[in-house]
């Protein structure tokens, strides 16, 4: 029923033209949270993280595009790791080089050689390992705090084969996800820009679409690609869910904008719902599991942010 917190990054093949930007304002501070600061090196580091493992130009408009969408990420990892601290939580170095093991697995290269690799690109290691235990910390902290609180009822189950068995016939479709919150209007701009450019990077063959979505997506499934299984019609909202009854397999949807962001949808297949497709109990209880979950830990997110003593001394 739980899913692990863990990013997994895959990289591109020219590492090697990820230049390191000038360090010249290393000291300076970019945001403030709570008792800890991000420095300014700190965000250079994570932009080149995000652009090697994204397939992005690395850009001057593009560091730029992406420099809000990064401190904000930053920010929430630093909420996270210091939740994790009230709870006495910690992370082994061992748990966090097995994370890094995993992730060179996924680029087919040994941990040492990925390291050399991403030393080569200008690529902070330290950086990519901060990311890597703020996972493992928050999926921690998921565990302890939220995952007694899910709890699958047999009404519940019920429920939903009865709702299967009363969509028999009906199309249902596996679809992946990109969502970008925008939480203040003076971000409406930036945000708009960020999912159009991602999404033209998708269109035309650049980045892969799970890439982006593990960097950039907000949204429940995106430390699995921004995967969100298997979907019946008229359980998204009406402004996704008419955008996906238009899209055919392997189609991604240009930027959608709804009351909390954009999405950008990717129709992995469709199907009709018929006894054959309608899943067994265990797997609706893994199913509606997750969604529960997935939604407490966002919502404990939100709360400890709106809480928090935060300072963006960049902007938004």
């Amino acid at each position: 029923m739980i899913r692990t917190f863990l990013l997994i990054l895959t990289f591109v093949v020219a590492l090697a033209a990820i230049a390191p930007q000038g360090r010249a304002s290393t000291e300076r501070i970019a945001a403030i949270v709570n008792e800890d600061a991000i420095s300014i090196s700190d965000v250079n580091d994570r932009l080149r993280l995000v652009i090697g493992s994204s397939g992005l130009p690395n850009s001057k408009e593009i560091r730029e595009k992406l420099t809000p969408q990064v401190i904000g990420s930053l920010i929430e990892e630093q909420i996270k790791m210091q939740e994790a601290g009230r709870l006495e939580i910690t992370v082994a170095q061992e748990e966090i080089d097995q994370g890094f093991g995993t992730v060179a697995a996924q680029n087919k290269i040994s941990p040492e050689k990925f390291q050399t690799m991403l030393q080569r690109g200008g690529i902070s290691i330290e950086s990519m390992k901060r990311q890597i235990e703020s996972q493992i910390a928050w999926s921690k902290v998921v565990q302890r705090q939220l995952r007694p609180q899910v709890i699958v009822s047999d009404a519940d189950v019920d429920d939903m084969v009865e709702r299967f068995h009363g969509n028999k016939g009906t199309k249902e479709y596996l679809i992946a996800e990109i969502f970008l919150p925008v939480d203040e209007t003076s971000q409406e701009s930036n945000v708009r820009q960020v999912a159009n450019r991602l999404v033209g990077q998708i269109k035309n063959g650049k980045s892969p679409f799970y890439k982006l979505a593990q960097q950039f997506s907000k949204s429940a499934g995106s430390t699995q690609g921004g995967d969100l299984g298997w979907i019946q019609q008229g359980q998204l909202p009406e402004e996704l869910d008419v955008v996906l009854k238009t899209l055919e397999k392997d189609q991604v949807s240009s930027a959608i904008r709804s009351l909390a962001g954009y999405h950008i949808l990717y129709l992995r297949e469709k199907r009709t719902i018929s006894d054959e497709t309608i899943p067994a109990r265990d797997q609706i209880v893994n199913t509606l599991g997750t969604e529960r979950l997935e939604r407490l830990q966002r919502r404990y997110l939100l709360d400890l942010k709106a809480t928090a003593f935060i300072e963006n001394r960049v902007g938004s």
